[in-house]
């Protein structure tokens, strides 16, 4: 927890990408600033059209503030082992704050409400405080209208209704509800935003319900928490990542998208802005893993029923069985397109939704695949026979199609090319169902898999290898450095002691690493085919962490995971990228970031004893 100015401090109509914190209800996200509005959140699920995008078009995207009108500064916190956000209010008369949260209704109609309830309090003195939602329907490209009736606003668009419930008295403009109220020590004010739809009854929230909805949502996330067998040094931030991962899983289908936001830029007024509201088969894979390494089975399951339900595999595709990403309720098609009205944040256009990546070549995507059913079945449930089947389906693909060139796992748009990191994860692909094969007995063409996984590891170090950068290289057309890499050790294709690895870890650390900041590539000497710089990659950040931690040299990796640490925002939430001078940069937040924190943390906290 620290402090904030309640103002930008740059001057700008913009929060920093890092100064929010993130609510959920295991099927939609809101983020909620520091200053406390709501500036993006999409309902009925996370890929749905926008309600709240002013983090994308401060004039034109649509909020729901609330706040402290005389408020000198804010503090933002989580309350303790939950997702339930407090954002305080610090002014000359007395200290409010704000509860937000959304419960979690399993198991019942209400779960359809989809209900962020906003509770204010003043804690001490006397304060004004201020509300206004302007809701901004289908990323702002429909009207609505306004039918206010005593406590609650109907908010109506062609498409979707949203049903607002206050405790104080709303006046309209027409567009928009606000109220001005103010609070004493001891007084609370209650917002409640429902959606409206045919089958759900409309209902209040007076301020004894949010009390019992505020407890029952504590309980959900204590509950759910206490699963993690995680003890060691770094719980505190280790939880916060395992509770952020859980915020980002669509309980529906057990889906885990990649971020729950769209277009937040890698680079200010550059043009590296993606959607990343959806399944990467990647990302997701590499979630179970860090999530079965704190126990938690039940969502690993879940993902497993994902792909047996929801990703039917394709075996005439050209691009083969998988695609590297799918909705959140397993859908194929994923068309890209530009949102022209909207400017961006800070004006980084464009706003894109959907994702043309969907159609890319990627084959590392099936090793991460592979590995997180060979730690299921290690650590969770064995797999049953017809998920045996896939995976040899899998397997036998990549046993006939490896050896390709392909847009690798940075998603590059400059051609395909003979990517170390891809050829990298089809020999884990080949060698985790090895060994699931041989632990189980199960049947598999040994001799066939075993012939692939010799190649692709005798080409690897034959045509991998830089003599003149002593370093394992990005792709072998040309002898450039990639931190993808540093997933060799990791992945147990080299020892981490071994003389060419070191070497390596040595190159990587003069060429790609800034006080513990780790650079995926230099797109100067190896063109991806788009403009600009982009900042440091976390997830690099903290796989270069591990690597160091597996190569013995524990002192500099708990060093750079210290350093790490102090990049995280006031919440210890990371976005995809750090930037120059420290920001957050990119979607937000990043599940795949936050896997590899708990993984960095899990190993060093073994190997320092």
């Amino acid at each position: 927890m620290t402090d904030r100015e309640f103002t930008c401090a740059d001057g700008s109509r913009y929060l920093p990408i890092g100064d929010h914190g993130l609510i959920g209800d295991l099927r939609t996200v809101a983020l909620v600033g520091t200053n406390g509005t709501i500036d993006w959140y999409c309902c009925p699920r996370f890929d749905a059209p926008s309600v709240f995008a002013s983090i994308l078009d401060a004039d034109r995207g649509g909020s729901f503030e609330l706040a402290a009108d005389e408020a000198e500064r804010t503090k933002q916190f989580y309350f303790p082992d939950t997702n339930v956000l407090i954002t305080r209010f610090f002014a000359d008369d007395g200290v409010g704050e704000i509860q937000d949260f959304m419960p979690i209704a399993e198991g019942s109609r209400e779960v359809d409400r989809h209900r962020l309830i906003r509770r204010v309090t003043c804690v001490r003195g006397t304060l004004p405080f201020h509300v206004r939602m302007a809701p901004r329907f289908d990323y702002a490209r429909q009207s609505h209208t306004v039918d206010l009736r005593g406590d609650r606003a109907l908010f109506e668009s062609p498409s979707y209704s949203l049903a607002l419930t206050s405790s104080v008295p709303l006046d309209t403009d027409g567009r928009d509800v606000y109220a001005q109220f103010k609070l004493s020590e001891g007084d609370q004010a209650v917002f409640a935003l429902d959606r409206a739809a045919e089958g759900l009854r409309p209902r209040g929230c007076p301020i004894a319900e949010a009390e019992s909805e505020f407890c029952a949502t504590v309980r959900y996330w204590r509950r759910w928490l206490s699963a993690s067998r995680y003890r060691g040094r770094w719980r505190e931030v280790v939880h916060r990542s395992a509770l952020t991962l859980k915020l980002l899983t669509y309980a529906p289908t057990g889906g885990i998208v990649a971020a729950p936001t769209t277009s937040l830029p890698e680079r200010i007024s550059g043009e590296r802005n993606w959607d990343y509201r959806y399944v990467w088969i990647r990302d997701a894979a590499f979630c179970v893993y860090a999530l079965l390494r704190l126990g938690f089975t039940e969502e690993a399951e879940a993902f497993m029923d994902f792909l047996s339900t929801h990703v039917p595999l394709c075996t005439e595709c050209d691009n083969g069985p998988l695609q590297i990403m799918y909705g959140i309720d397993g859908r194929r098609d994923l068309p890209e397109q530009e949102l022209d009205h909207l400017e961006g944040y800070r004006g980084s256009a464009p706003v894109r939704i959907g994702n043309a990546a969907a159609g890319q070549l990627q084959l590392d995507i099936y090793g991460a695949l592979v590995d997180s059913i060979y730690l299921y079945n290690k650590w969770g449930d064995p797999i049953s026979s017809d998920r045996w089947d896939e995976l040899c389906t899998l397997v036998d693909w990549v046993c006939r199609n490896w050896d390709q060139p392909d847009e690798g796992i940075w998603e590059t748009r400059g051609g395909r090319k003979n990517f170390v990191y891809s050829r990298l994860m089809c020999w884990v692909a080949i060698e985790r169902a090895m060994r699931v094969a041989l632990q189980r007995g199960l049947p598999a063409d040994l001799s066939s898999w075993r012939c692939a996984r010799d190649t692709i590891y005798r080409q690897i170090m034959k045509n991998g290898w830089s003599s003149t950068l002593h370093a394992f290289i990005q792709h072998f057309d040309e002898e450039v450095l990639d931190a993808s890499v540093l997933m060799m050790p990791l992945a147990k294709f080299v020892s981490p002691t071994d003389p060419k690895w070191l070497s390596t870890l040595d190159a990587l650390g003069a060429g790609l690493v800034s006080d513990s900041l780790v650079y995926r590539y230099d797109p100067e000497v190896s063109p991806d085919g788009l403009q600009g710089p982009e900042g440091t990659f976390s997830i690099c950040s903290f796989w270069y962490v591990e690597a160091l931690a597996r190569a013995g040299r524990l002192d500099e990796a708990r060093l750079a995971f210290e350093k790490m640490l102090t990049y995280a925002n006031h919440l210890g939430l990371y976005a995809e990228q750090i930037g120059h001078t420290g920001e957050q940069l990119g979607n937000f937040p990043q599940a795949i970031t936050h896997l590899a924190l708990i993984s960095a943390a899990f190993n060093l906290d073994h190997a320092l004893g």
